[in-house]
């Protein structure tokens, strides 16, 4: 570091001899010219006469004005200013306009091992736009933060803060904090030696907190005097056993008093929360608690010792470790706030006894446990028990006995596991939901093409009848259905993400406005629907009439809670339904502190209702498929699953939460959906509907189409289709054959209309073959999986799609479309 701040200030300066050497040439060789050219000795030194006064003149003048040439004195001193930043839990770097380091302290140097710029110390990907973003924003506003950098070389996360600073505020002061997650046992040392530590040792009490191989990084002032004889003395860095011996009898004492001085009773307290399989952290430290036995712990203490437990009692609560003791009966007699939160007795307190807390399978074994621990003989060990109110997931309990504490015998100590639940929760969520999108997504593929075929013959059926015929009514029924059960699959579909979307960039308010007259009439006039939005909203880039069917499927779900939890009241009134929009920036993301939602800008849509809640019993399956609360023949349990779905395609974000009362009861249920703010160009119009129909009729027909279809139904209802609409087909029953088909001359075919998953060969390694025949032939595929999700699988060009099921007319008419486009385009 000094050699860079030396490096910085070392200028200096040339001696003038130089440049007085060449001025007095460039005055002579200037006489002589001069001299010469007017042929006169006078004029020459008429003209030297004038320069040297002149020289003199400026030579005066300089002498008077006040020096602005630069000097070492001048430029900044870069060693004060490396001495002033220097800090060993902070790296700090300075910053010019040009991006170079001038300064940074010794942990900067440690932690990135180089002296290069803050942009070239291993921050790439993510973590390098993000630093690359907060310098520009420093330079723009004064100030910017990245907080969350994962470093290439070690792997560490840090965060950023920068500043600009300087008169002219040309330079920017880097500060990089490592982002090491808090330690119980941070601030521990300084404890014991402070205070804190002096109380203890008048009580009777001395700590001492060892790292994992038995060595002392901090300890209580007594302890040094009753291991050394000096109450100043430093025992840091010696072994703790080191400082006890133990007699035939197991009883402990210092090692220097031996036998003549007081028995101590050693109580071995872990600082750091155990991880799944119950074992305690490899890297962290011990606190060893010695307790005198002369000190009487209990009635007899005076007032000086009961003022230092109750210090005790203070740092147990401290303590992110569940602890609490027990008499020799099983009786409670302490816990801690970790200990009351890991077996969710926060509000309620600590019941009688350990067995009150765990379920009535487990209440003899812990009874015994305790009892045996109580007796002594055993210095502790582990259980594993079912907490009564997290009957499903197994804890682990310490268990140790401890002397001279009074009526204290047994020491319990437990991990609050409660964050740790919940994301392994979270995680068994999310895989269950993909596994069964899977499934549904394929149950939902193969039915497509069973109603592809039903509704297909339905069509060719009517073509028959007219209205009035005897068939033609039940044929419309049979149709109606079919097109129940495709709505069907399409749900089941969106909820595994597989549908076909038809995304465009879009405002928020605007579908909301064009879907609230019909919220009205959904809701009826017994539910108060209020809408509300919130300014400079960014675009979003969704299928509008998705976005519609979220909105829908979230108020209906709201009424129809809502209704149920009037009809349980007795109200007539049934309740109010919000609807929301609102704008969240990258910093309120972080602020949320949601993992799974990257820091990005989002416009969020907020369904608040007055239902009641939802019951958490059940807060972490209502996205599921099929389920509902609702009575049995009153839902599919297909609406949330839906909207999960079509959220997550849309690379959104959907939460569920219980908004409370003014009594703490649940008052309703709030769905926040988060769409993330488009940041592309704004695509040109899309083409209408209206638009595409026009120009597929104005095709005449008479092309030669290559049909591929594995499933006889469904190819069968197409190749009718086509030919009825004028088209030549040549149907083929899978990849092979419909290469064949081309290889052999039988064409030529205008267009290949094909399935996608087939046997042997699928349908893209067909279409990529053909196309080595025939370049330019359009590829129209059929599938019930989504478009975009083919598209992103395919890599084709001119390649068309239309999904299933789909009915006689509609593919009649997109095979007009995609010809007419082709005789346009050409």
């Amino acid at each position: 570091m000094n050699a860079l701040a030396e490096r910085l200030t070392s200028l200096e300066t040339a001696p003038p001899k130089r440049l007085a050497a060449g001025l007095a040439a460039a005055f002579f060789i200037s006489t002589l010219v001069i001299w010469i050219a007017a042929g006169s000795g006078l004029v020459a030194a008429a003209y030297a006469g004038g320069v040297i006064v002149l020289g003199l003149a400026l030579t005066a003048l300089s002498r008077t004005a006040k020096p602005v040439a630069l000097t070492e004195a001048s430029l900044p001193d870069w060693t004060v200013t490396a001495a002033a930043i220097e800090n060993s839990r902070r790296a700090i770097a300075i910053t010019d306009r040009a991006n170079r380091l001038v300064c940074a302290n010794t942990t900067y140097s440690e932690w990135f091992e180089n002296l290069e710029s803050p942009t070239e110390i291993g921050f790439s990907g993510v973590s390098g736009e993000a630093v690359t973003l907060a310098s520009r924003q420093a330079w723009r506003e004064g100030k910017g933060e990245a907080p969350k950098l994962a470093h290439d070389g070690s792997g560490r996360l840090y965060s950023l803060d920068l500043r600009r600073v300087g008169r002219g505020e040309d330079y920017l002061v880097w500060t990089f904090t490592e982002n090491a997650p808090e330690r119980s046992y941070d601030g521990m040392a300084e404890r014991l030696s402070g205070q804190f530590g002096r109380m203890m040792s008048r009580a009777g009490l001395e700590f001492a907190l060892v790292n994992p191989e038995g060595i002392i990084i901090g300890h209580t002032p007594g302890l040094a005097e009753r291991s050394t004889g000096a109450y100043d003395a430093e025992i840091k860095g010696k072994e703790f056993v080191q400082l006890l011996r133990s007699d035939e009898q197991d009883r402990i004492y210092f090692a220097r008093e031996g036998q003549q001085g007081s028995p101590q009773t050693l109580v071995n307290i872990p600082l750091e929360q155990r991880n799944s399989r119950g074992a305690v952290a490899a890297e962290a430290p011990f606190l060893m608690l010695l307790i005198d036995s002369s000190v009487g712990i209990g009635s007899n203490w005076d007032s000086q010792a009961e003022s230092a437990f109750r210090q005790l009692e203070s740092l147990l609560l401290l303590l992110p470790l569940g602890l609490a003791l027990t008499d020799r009966d099983g009786r409670f007699l302490f816990a801690n706030q970790a200990f009351l939160r890991a077996v969710d007795r926060e509000e309620k307190g600590l019941p009688a006894y350990p067995s009150d807390l765990v379920v009535r399978e487990d209440k003899a074994a812990i009874a015994d446990s305790v009892r045996r621990f109580a007796k002594g003989g055993t210095a502790g060990g582990d259980m594993a028990v079912r907490l009564a109110g997290d009957k499903e997931e197994p804890v682990s309990i310490g268990l140790a006995h401890v002397r001279g504490l009074g009526d204290a015998a047994v020491l319990l100590s437990i991990t609050d596991s409660s964050e740790e639940k919940r994301l392994r929760r979270q995680v068994a969520q999310a895989t269950k939901m993909q596994a069964v999108g899977q499934l549904a997504g394929g149950v939902a593929h193969d039915f497509n093409n069973v109603l592809t075929a039903i509704i297909g013959y339905c069509d060719l059926m009517l073509l028959r009848h007219t209205p009035g015929d005897s068939d033609y009514d039940d044929i419309q029924q049979i149709k109606a259905n079919s097109n129940r059960a495709a709505s069907l699959t399409r749900q089941l579909l969106a909820f595994s993400r597989q549908q076909t979307l038809r995304p465009v960039v879009l405002q928020v308010p605007d579908v909301v406005s064009e879907v609230s007259q019909l919220l009205k009439r959904l809701l009826g006039p017994s539910i108060e629907f209020t809408v509300r939005h919130d300014r400079e909203l960014g675009p979003v880039r969704a299928d509008p009439q998705q976005l519609e069917q979220v909105i829908i499927n979230l108020a209906v779900n709201a009424r129809d809670a809502m209704q149920s939890h009037a009809a349980k009241l007795g109200q007539d009134a049934v309740g109010r339904l919000t609807l929301a929009t609102r704008r969240l920036t990258a910093r309120d993301v972080r602020k949320m502190g949601i993992d799974i939602m990257p820091a990005d800008d989002y416009t969020a849509l907020i369904v608040q209702d007055t239902g009641g809640g939802i019951p958490e019993a059940v807060l972490n399956k209502i996205f599921e498929p099929f389920f509902t609360t609702k009575e049995q023949g009153k839902g599919t349990g297909l609406g949330l699953s839906t909207v999960y779905g079509i959220v997550k395609q849309s690379n959104g974000f959907i939460f569920a939460d219980i908004v409370p009362g003014k009594d703490g009861a649940p008052a309703g249920a709030r769905f926040t959906v988060y769409l993330p703010v488009y940041r592309g160009e704004m695509p040109a119009a899309l083409r209408s509907n209206e638009e595409a129909r026009e120009r597929a009729s104005e095709w005449s027909g008479g092309a030669s189409i290559l049909l591929v279809e594995d499933e006889d139904m469904v190819r069968a209802v197409a190749e009718r289709a086509l030919t009825r609409s004028g088209f030549t087909v040549t149907a083929a029953r899978d990849g092979e054959e419909g290469l064949g088909f081309v290889t052999a001359g039988k064409g030529p075919f205008d267009l290949v209309v094909s399935d996608v998953v087939m046997p042997a060969m699928d349908g893209p390694a067909m279409a990529r073959a053909i196309r080595q025949v025939m370049p330019e032939i359009p590829i129209l595929f059929m599938s019930g999986y989504a478009e975009e999700q083919l598209r992103n699988q395919i890599d084709i060009d001119n390649m068309f799609f239309i999904p299933k099921p789909f009915s006689v007319q509609q593919i009649g008419a997109k095979v007009a479309e995609v010809l007419n486009a082709q005789s346009v385009s050409a």
